[in-house]
């Protein structure tokens, strides 16, 4: 019998007539119709269009809580300050203790990240998403209740264990009910909600600014009270609701759960399949996604500093008190529709590379020139913010679609993910460090190095893209080509 190339995974075998050997166990196929399974477009729109409605809010809702959660403590840091009722007074922190209230938490992510994908493909994600939340959204509510440092710091270190799975998490689920061309889009609208979660959190520490003392508690405990409660109650609708695997899922038909499963086969990982250790080994040793890492490094640094300073930095251009909360609205509200536009365009022309590239680049030279503006330069200093801010996150949704794409196995996917941001966590410490309180108002350390790190990103994307045109190059027929 002749063989066929067809993967077994698109074959239905409707008969086979089957020998067993008598001096062995061997099993010859003698007839095998071959039907490879055929995929409606109709259909998959209509599957896409589900998933779309049951995925993405949920997870949009989800991180958006987590990264309030997460960065409130930058607007903590100045709430109430002109009456000496903010965090920072209350506890009586030193700036240095600040900052490593800030930076515990990025350890502690850093820890975790990994066991937690791990612990979210075992236990499934509704149930392991769910734990996540109560977790985080009980240890915010907790930060209002502390007194000092160590208070702060071991809360801040429980917060970061929690959440530490939650964003690669999600960005691991998506692997498994969208293919590579679809996800930057996904990813976009999911990321934007930490824009969403920035403006949010500026204009409601706005308003509970003005709460200070009600019932005899500092305007800054209420903000933590109020902003973690949500992520508690929000724990029991992701246990009921939130999709586990295409193959299980009860809210589609059986019609759907196998286009579902058969639209991926060849193209991503599923989620049920166990992991080896060669995948683990082989994925650990590939240096090729060691660029990848280096250039979400590149982003984390920005990310972090512009999500815990940007109150600070405002502030530096002129706007006080709760003025300076308020003004952190517009550069978030800016990038949501510049990310999510930029990543529709990265997916429907396959030019991810090229996306990241030219995002990471534009927000490096604002950094720029925001470092080299005189500091008494207000109005053009906060217009390169909004421009630098909007770009630095824009760039973050075609690096996570471009690295997932190129991942060609369950073992990859369930690794590569979480060791991206954990290695990208690199960044996000250095972030915590470059706003220092003594170059206030101009802040050059800060711009300097964020920009430093943005334009080293985008050569390594260029770099990057470079390598991947070759391989293709070299590709034998009917291999699968690397993205770009």
């Amino acid at each position: 019998m002749e063989k066929t190339d067809i993967p077994a995974l698109f074959l239905n075998i409707d008969h086979a007539d089957v020998e067993k050997c008598s001096s062995s166990e061997e099993v010859r196929i003698e007839s095998v119709v071959v039907r490879p399974y055929i995929v409606d477009a109709k259909a998959e729109r209509r599957l896409i269009w589900r998933t779309d409605i049951r995925l993405l809010p949920a997870s949009m809702f989800i991180y958006l809580l987590s990264f309030i959660d997460r960065s409130n403590i930058g607007n903590a840091r100045l709430l109430n300050s002109d009456t000496g009722d903010s965090l920072v007074q209350a506890t009586h922190m030193t700036d240095h203790q600040y900052l490593l209230a800030l930076m515990i938490l990025y350890i502690s992510y850093t820890i975790f990240e990994i066991p937690s994908n791990y612990m979210l493909k075992k236990l499934r994600p509704s149930r392991w998403i769910a734990f996540l939340m109560l977790g985080w959204g009980v240890m915010t509510m907790t930060l209002g209740a502390v007194h000092n440092f160590g208070g702060v710091l071991v809360v801040r270190f429980l917060i970061g264990m929690f959440e530490a799975g939650l964003f690669p998490g999600l960005i691991y689920c998506l692997t498994f009910w969208y293919k590579p061309e679809e996800r930057a889009l996904r990813i976009a609208f999911l990321l934007a909600c930490a824009t969403l979660g920035g403006a949010f959190g500026g204009a409601i520490a706005f308003g509970v600014g003005h709460m200070n003392r009600a019932l005899g508690l500092q305007a800054w405990r209420w903000l933590f009270i109020i902003e973690g409660a949500p992520s508690c109650a929000v724990a029991l609708l992701t246990f009921f609701y939130f999709p586990d695997f295409p193959e299980n899922a009860k809210w589609l038909s059986s019609d759907e759960r196998e286009l579902a499963v058969e639209r991926l086969k060849g193209v991503a990982s599923l989620g049920h399949h166990r992991i080896t250790w060669l995948e683990t080994l082989e994925t650990l040793t590939d240096w090729r996604l060691y660029l990848h890492y280096t250039a979400f490094i590149a982003i984390s640094a920005p990310f972090s500093s512009i999500s815990l300073f940007a109150p600070t930095i405002v502030s530096g251009l002129g706007y006080e008190g709760l003025d300076a909360q308020l003004f952190t609205v517009p550069p978030y509200a800016i990038s949501f529709v510049v990310t999510t536009t930029i990543a529709y365009f990265a997916d429907k022309y396959e030019k991810r590379s090229w996306a990241a590239f030219s995002a990471l680049l534009t927000a490096g030279l604002c950094f720029l020139v925001q470092g080299a503006l005189p500091p008494d330069s207000f109005k053009a200093r906060y217009g390169m913010l909004c421009v630098a801010v909007t770009f630095s996150f824009a760039s973050i949704p075609p690096l996570l679609s471009w690295l997932t794409g190129n991942l060609r196995s369950t073992g990859a996917s369930t690794l590569a993910v979480p060791l991206n941001v954990t290695i990208g966590q690199i960044g996000q410490f250095v972030g915590v460090f470059i706003y220092k309180a003594s170059e206030a108002p101009g802040y050059p350390t800060g711009h300097y190095t964020n920009a430093g790190f943005l334009i080293s990103g985008a050569l390594v994307v260029q770099v990057l893209r470079w390598i991947y045109i070759r391989r293709n190059k070299a590709l034998a027929p009917g291999e699968r080509p690397w993205r770009m």
